[in-house]
């Protein structure tokens, strides 16, 4: 579906459901999944186009900040064929 994936990772389940809903609000993305790692930890991630992945992120990480921690913001652009094996393993939506 788009040229890019943006991934936020937070402690806790609270900042991860804020964060998703502000991307999703913020920019024309689509979620991709919610994937509670261990530890507390949670990654949410989108894709879209490069631009409105990072505005996406950008906004979903001021919003998980402000009632959570935040562990990770990161954007892969243009991300290679072989990792959406990967979000199919975990049951993401991939192209």
């Amino acid at each position: 579906m788009g040229d890019a994936l943006g991934l936020i990772e937070t402690r806790g389940l609270v900042a991860s459901i804020e964060a998703a809903d502000a991307m999703v609000k913020a920019a024309n993305v689509t979620l991709v999944g919610c994937e509670k790692v261990g530890g507390g930890l949670v990654t949410v991630m989108v894709r879209g186009d490069v631009g409105a992945v990072q505005a996406a992120t950008q906004a979903g990480a001021e919003a998980a900040k402000r009632v959570g921690e935040i562990i990770s913001v990161h954007v892969i652009p243009r991300p290679h064929a072989e990792v959406n094996r990967i979000l199919e393993s975990m049951g993401g939506m991939t192209d």
